[in-house]
């Protein structure tokens, strides 16, 4: 299969794919209704090649643009309100929203809130969705495949006042496209390639394993499944491999337009950690993945098949899959404990307490108490796999 020709796809929103297609950017920019954008990325992003490219297209294109670079790993709320001010200062009328997850989450977040007078917190996924007048034009263009935070407007922030984690959103902003280019993600480091890339085995795994019938979600989780398995250690260990590279965010779109059904406990958990410990997001998932999966196992029946056939395998039982989900973790270098990755042992009834808050608690196959998902945590801190 090519992974490599150019391709445009308009499920769920317009997707342009295939390598050098960011060169493309003023048209689609125009397109869009955007003549004077506002790019937002991550610190981490703020100096690397591919912002100087997209910047140098615009600019040949006759686009003028600006950059906000003030998201963290893990988005701050105040970061969001700095970004909005800036666009409003700078008479902007849309967003580029480029960057891993965090530099996406940061561009959709202020694209929630640039045109109006609310609070980001109105946006909150669980409060319903305020009525709006309308949202700037949004290109996303992921630079990791792993986040899978291109095709929907949810996005994850921090509540700097509450050291939790929330998911904005609004079913009236859709990007108007989603840029995969693999050539952006040639130079990202091999650890960067693993913990992102685990993200998205995360995304697919978990989507799947969701209760209740969607097959949209469910075919696309395992086609991602699929993709991941066969090229997430190829792009590890071959980071120049651009047909991994491709391959690999494809997989993780799908993933990503896949959770729509929803998440489960790995990200519950996953989200607080972060929230309180700044870590990596992707990172933090592949650590959970294997212990949560253990206590997900008696709700799996009828799913671990088509996983663990879409992953190659010949033996179809849970303890193959879970074996094979560890052996992968093993070859990409993911650590196996929650301590191994700086996260201090303590606060597990807290850390549990807020878990169960997040929204992607609610659809885990199987319900889980406080004290369960405590259980859970100390598993991760002390023995991992």
């Amino acid at each position: 299969m090519n992974h490599l020709a150019p391709q445009d796809w308009s499920f769920p929103v317009p997707i342009a794919y295939g390598p050098g297609r960011l060169r493309e950017m003023a048209d689609h920019c125009r397109r869009a209704g955007m003549i004077r954008p506002l790019i937002v990325t991550d610190r981490g992003s703020a100096s690397l090649p591919f912002l100087d490219d997209l910047r140098g297209y615009l600019a040949a294109g006759g686009l003028e643009s600006a950059l906000f670079s003030g998201i963290s790993p893990n988005p701050r709320d105040t970061e969001i309100a700095a970004g909005r001010a800036q666009y409003r200062a700078g008479g902007h009328d849309g967003i580029i929203a480029i960057g891993g997850g965090s530099g996406m989450d940061g561009g959709k977040a202020i694209a929630l809130t640039a045109a109006n007078d609310l609070d980001l917190w109105a946006f909150e996924f669980e409060q319903g969705s305020p009525d709006v007048a309308g949202f700037p034009p949004l290109i996303t263009i992921p630079t990791t495949a792993g986040t899978g935070a291109e095709t929907e407007s949810t996005a994850m922030i921090t509540d700097t006042g509450k050291a939790m984690k929330w998911c904005v959103w609004h079913p009236a902003l859709k990007p108007s496209l989603a840029l995969l280019d693999p050539e952006i993600t040639l130079g990202l480091p091999p650890h960067l390639t693993a913990w992102t890339g685990a993200d998205a085995l995360v995304h697919a795994i978990e989507a799947y394993s969701v209760p209740g019938f969607h097959p949209l979600c469910d075919g696309l989780a395992l086609e991602a499944l699929r993709l991941i398995a066969r090229w997430l250690p190829v792009a590890v260990e071959q980071p120049q491999n651009l047909e991994a590279r491709g391959a690999m965010l494809a997989g993780s779109c799908l993933a990503g337009v896949a959770f729509m059904k929803g998440l489960g406990l790995v990200h519950a958990i996953s989200h607080m950690v972060g929230a309180e410990h700044d870590t990596q997001h992707g990172l933090t998932n592949a650590v959970l993945l294997p212990a949560v999966l253990r206590f997900n196992a008696p709700a799996l029946e009828g799913r671990i098949v088509p996983m663990a056939q879409a992953a190659g395998l010949d033996d179809t039982s849970f303890d193959a899959f879970h074996g094979w989900v560890c052996a992968v973790l093993d070859r990409i270098g993911i650590p196996k404990t929650l301590a191994e990755i700086g996260v201090p042992e303590g606060g597990a009834s807290r850390l549990a307490q807020k878990a169960l808050q997040d929204s992607a608690a609610a659809t885990n196959p199987r319900a889980a108490s406080a004290s369960e998902v405590e259980t859970i945590l100390r598993a991760a801190w002390r023995t991992g796999r």
